[in-house]
């Protein structure tokens, strides 16, 4: 299961009324790279893979996460983080066990 923080769905809603045609849904997912292994990877997507797609839906917002990526989300929150230094998404991740010294990728 994962989870999205109120403002996440808000900003990530906020991206998708600017985008012709709308997106069907948002796709999380992990994928090989990064100096640790994994990396989180964010896309819209125009169709759903029923067959091997989980799909989470928050305040309307449909968040479509692979099989293959579901054992390394388990637990996960996605925030919408905005600060000085920048904004962006932050994955909020238990199963983690180190990043890298960036943070953009981890290992589990």
């Amino acid at each position: 299961m994962i989870a999205l923080t109120p403002v996440a769905v808000t900003k990530v809603k906020e991206i998708i009324a600017q985008q012709n045609p709308a997106p069907t849904g948002l796709r999380v997912a992990v994928v090989g790279g990064g100096c640790s292994g994994f990396s989180y990877h964010m896309a819209f997507e125009n169709q759903i893979n029923e067959t091997s797609d989980n799909i989470y839906e928050f305040d309307g917002l449909k968040v479509l996460v692979d099989q293959m990526s579901e054992m390394y989300l388990d637990g996960i929150s996605i925030d919408y983080i905005e600060s000085i230094e920048g904004s962006g998404f932050k994955f909020n991740n238990p199963n983690v066990k180190s990043t890298c010294g960036c943070g953009s990728s981890f290992s589990v």
